[in-house]
């Protein structure tokens, strides 16, 4: 007896991946249990706790797909907090371009529909890429420590977009709306099946891939990497690049499936969660070491303590501080691993 408990603790302290899983486990049934019971039948009471799951995963899917690109930014030993504005500023570019008003960019070219959606997807798309590697290169060629470029970054990809947004009402075309709300079977499941495949792709592009052993080396040790070959900066404006290129993945996803976008505040605290996500999941804040399954596991931990915070009536304002406590406990936990 006292041997195994001796095994749960070691792997408790010495193995992120167990440790967030758990807690994931822990999470889940309490969250049950406060769903509670009181339903004519099991299958009712199945339905019920399927579809609180659904609300969950289908909500967290965006942030969920930022928390995955953050996993990579830490792990080279650096930080992002402009990812939630740049979310607005290509989700607003979207907007734009598949506007069905008379300011529509692509309207204005005749080009509407299908067509329309998948031009706009993909200059989007390469939006949100070069902005990454603009940051990218701001932080590697200019020299400028990752948290100063990204809170610059962070200001004017805001600012800019509020200005230019100024009353603009965009109107997002129906048809577009399906890209997140198609139904598989009875349920919206899309945005999960984009976060899940994201998931996996990057899985194995950190465990299969150079790239992915490189961002490794990269935060253990730059100066060691270099010289065993390691192209650094090139590596981290890959990073940057990528990160900006699953933020517009997300900022699509979030316009497909609300069909607007609050310029002002969408985004807000959106880089805190995606922070907390891979932190929690075991991603070191000093760099070399990170899992994205664990970051899976870190933004569901959130999602439920988001949801039962909820359900408990907590304030909204009081919510923050418990992700904060959580956070700070998970890189206490990563200091006496490194300790021990």
């Amino acid at each position: 007896m006292r041997n195994t408990f001796g095994r749960i603790k070691n792997k408790w302290i010495n193995e992120p991946l167990f440790s967030t899983f758990v807690v994931l486990i822990i999470m889940v049934i309490i969250q049950t249990l406060v769903l509670g019971f009181d339903y004519d039948s099991f299958g009712s009471w199945l339905q019920s706790w399927t579809s609180n799951w659904l609300n969950i995963l289908r909500n967290n899917a965006g942030v969920g797909i930022i928390a995955l690109g953050m996993t990579f930014v830490i792990m080279s030993e650096g930080i992002d907090l402009s990812v939630g504005a740049t979310l607005v500023a290509t989700g607003a570019f979207l907007m734009v371009l598949i506007d069905t008003g008379s300011k529509g960019l692509l309207g204005l070219i005749g080009l509407t529909g299908i067509p329309a959606f998948i031009v706009a997807i993909i200059i989007v798309l390469v939006m949100g890429y070069l902005l990454g590697a603009l940051i990218g290169l701001t932080i590697t060629k200019g020299k400028v420590p990752p948290f100063i470029a990204t809170l610059g970054a962070m200001m004017i990809f805001r600012s800019v977009t509020q200005h230019f947004m100024q009353g603009h009402n965009t109107q997002v075309p129906a048809e577009f709306l399906t890209i997140a709300s198609f139904k598989v079977g009875n349920y919206m499941l899309m945005p999960i099946i984009y976060w899940a495949i994201i998931a996996a792709i990057l899985y194995y592009v950190s465990k299969r891939t150079v790239f992915g052993r490189q961002i490794i080396a990269v935060g253990s040790n730059e100066k060691a990497a270099m010289l065993s070959g390691v192209k650094v900066d090139k590596i981290k404006l890959q990073v940057y690049a990528l990160m900006g290129l699953l933020v517009s993945i997300a900022a699509i996803i979030q316009v497909s499936r609300i069909g607007s976008m609050d310029f002002s505040n969408a985004g807000r605290g959106m880089e805190m969660d995606a922070i907390a996500a891979a932190v929690v999941g075991g991603t070191s804040m000093s760099g070399g070491r990170g899992f994205i399954l664990g970051t899976v596991y870190g933004m569901l931990i959130i999602a439920v303590m988001n949801n039962l915070l909820n359900l408990f009536g907590v304030p909204p304002f009081l919510r923050e501080a418990f992700k904060g406590l959580i956070v700070i406990c998970a890189v206490l936990l990563q200091r006496k691993q490194q300790v021990g």
